[in-house]
Formats: structure tokens, sequence, C-alpha cells
């Protein structure tokens, strides 16, 4: 996927960048971060082209939130233990922290729940105002922070041996879902046990 997005950032340049972000939002901020290293895009306006599409992608998983998740819940969740007693849960502990978690989830990429996170400000209907000006807000450090991450560090994965870049990939996403996977079991562990 990686190959892809440099391929198409590099022929298209700001074209492609909005479109791709709102999808891929922080690998295509690392590849840009890299491709302005090498001098294929300007500073200015490809942070904001990343800054926006970014956010087009945290107001469409808020729309699915306000539009359809208490819907999926109640068709999908047993299948991953969520109920509707547990989703209510969450909501409590969500609408009374949501500044903070929306802040710190936005500049920590959810620590692996972004979506959820984005999700479930719109299914406990966050005001949009209170949601777009949080997700700006940590959109501006966000964005930044990827983008030095791929301009001080993109060549890194161009350093790498050919046969080695799939075990490195490889090895790099077990480790990264393994944390993740954890810290959503100790998480669901306190909000169901009630001690969040």
């Amino acid at each position: 996927m990686v190959e892809a997005v440099f391929s198409w950032l590099i022929t298209y340049r700001y074209w492609v960048a909005l479109p791709i972000t709102v999808f891929a939002g922080p690998i295509v901020m690392v590849v840009c971060g890299f491709l302005l290293k090498l001098g294929y895009f300007s500073l200015i306006p490809v942070y904001f082209i990343l800054l926006l599409g970014d956010l087009i992608g945290d107001f469409l998983w808020y729309g699915v939130g306000y539009y359809g998740a208490r819907r999926l819940v109640r068709r999908y969740g047993r299948f991953v233990s969520l109920t509707d007693r547990v989703m209510d849960k969450i909501e409590e502990v969500f609408k009374r922290y949501q500044n903070k978690i929306l802040f710190i989830s936005k500049i920590t990429m959810g620590l692996g729940f972004a979506l959820v996170t984005l999700i479930t400000a719109g299914a406990t209907r966050v005001p949009i105002k209170n949601y777009a000006i949080l997700n700006i807000l940590g959109g501006f450090i966000w964005t930044a922070f990827l983008l030095a991450l791929g301009y001080f560090f993109g060549n890194l994965y161009l350093l790498i041996d050919k046969a080695f870049r799939l075990l490195f990939l490889v090895a790099v996403t077990t480790l990264v879902i393994l944390a993740f996977w954890g810290l959503k079991n100790y998480i669901k562990q306190k909000v169901v046990g009630g001690k969040l």
C-alpha cells in the first residue's frame, strides 16, 4: 500500500493528496513528509490539504455514529460483546469526558481506536461545533507531527533492504495490533466492570 501511495503522490501530487488522506490519513501524511523533504511538495499547501482531508474523514465517521451506530450495535454488537448496556456505559463515560477524549484521541490517533472514538462522538450527539473545534485543534498538531515524522525519518523505510521490507512491515504491524488489542481489552474491562 505504501508503494501505491508513493506512486500516486509523486504522479498526481496535490490532486490526489486530499482524497486519499480522507481514507488513509496517517500513511499519506508520513509519505507526504518524506516527499516534502525530496521537494515534491511545498509545506503550506500540503499541510492544509492533509489537514482538510483528515477532517473530512473525521466528519464522515461522526456521521456514521450519528446516523447509524445504535442500529449497528443492536444488529452486530453481539459478535464483539457490545450490548446496549455496554454502549450506555461507554456513552456515559464519553459524555462526561468528551473534550479530553476527543482531543487526546486526535493527537494520538485514538491509541488505535480513532474510528471508535469518532463514531462514539456521533452516537452520543457531541455538539458539532465542539467536535469541529477539538478535531481542528488536534488536527493541527497531529498533521504537523506526522509530516515531521515523514520528513525526518521517512527515509528509514527506503534504507531497509527490499528483502526485509515485508518482514519489517509485518513485525511493526503485529506489534502495533498487539499493543492496541491489549489496551482495548484493558479499557473494555474497566468500562464493563464499572471502574471508570
